[in-house]
C-alpha cells in the first residue's frame, strides 16, 4: 500500500492524489473517520501498554521500543528535517476543493510522515506479532487502513504522508524485533 501511494504521489503529484481521495462521503463518514483519527493519537499507547503488558510481561521492552522508535522516526523528520513541508490547507490547493470536517482543527505544516498513520500501523504490526491470528490480522489491518485514510479524509495529510507513516510502522516493528532478538542473543551468550 505504501509503495502504491509513493508511486502515485510521485508520478501524478501529491495534490492530485489527495484530491482523488479527499471526498465528502457524508456526515456518517465524517464521524467515523474523525473517530478513527482519534484512535491513532499518541495517547492510545497508554491503554495499549496497560492491556497488553498484562498478557506479555516478558515483551514490555518490545512494546516500549515500538513506542519510542515510532515516536522518534515520526517526530524527528516532522520537526527537524521536513518541518516546512505543507499540509493540504497550506499547499496552494483552493480551500473550497478540500473536504474538511467541522470541529477538526486544521494543521498547516509538519506534514511528513503522518504520525497518526505511524501509530496505527505500528500498533497493528506489533499486535499481529504478539497475537499471530488471522482474525487479529484482518481487524488490525482494517483499523490501520481506516486510521491512515482518515488523515486524508479529514484534510490533514497527503497520501504521500500516509505512505511515510506506513513506512515508519514497518521500520519500527522490524527494528524493535531485531533489537529484542539481539538483546536475547546477548543474554543467552553471557
Amino acid at each position: 500500500m505504501a509503495i502504491t501511494l509513493y508511486i502515485m504521489s510521485i508520478s501524478v503529484g501529491r495534490e492530485t492524489v489527495f484530491l482523488w481521495l479527499n471526498n465528502d462521503l457524508g456526515k456518517g463518514a465524517d464521524l467515523f473517520f474523525n473517530g478513527c483519527s482519534y484512535l491513532a493519537e499518541g495517547w492510545i499507547w497508554i491503554p495499549y501498554f496497560m492491556v497488553v503488558f498484562g498478557w506479555f510481561k516478558k515483551d514490555a521492552l518490545l512494546i516500549l521500543l515500538n513506542f519510542l522508535i515510532s515516536t522518534l522516526l515520526t517526530q524527528i523528520p516532522k520537526n527537524f528535517i521536513w518541518d516546512k513541508v505543507s499540509r493540504p490547507m497550506a499547499s496552494g490547493i483552493p480551500h473550497e476543493q478540500i473536504h474538511t470536517v467541522q470541529g477538526v482543527e486544521m494543521h498547516l505544516w509538519n506534514s511528513f510522515p503522518s504520525g497518526h498513520t505511524a501509530t496505527a500501523f505500528t500498533l497493528f504490526l506489533l499486535t499481529v506479532y504478539l497475537f499471530p491470528k488471522k482474525s487479529v490480522l484482518a481487524i488490525g489491518a482494517l483499523y490501520a487502513i481506516a486510521c491512515g485514510y482518515s488523515r486524508v479524509y479529514l484534510g490533514q495529510h497527503f497520501p504521500l504522508d500516509v505512505a511515510g507513516g506506513i513506512t515508519v510502522g514497518i521500520i519500527t516493528i522490524l527494528l524493535s524485533i531485531y533489537i529484542k532478538q539481539h538483546e536475547k542473543n546477548n543474554l543467552s551468550i553471557s
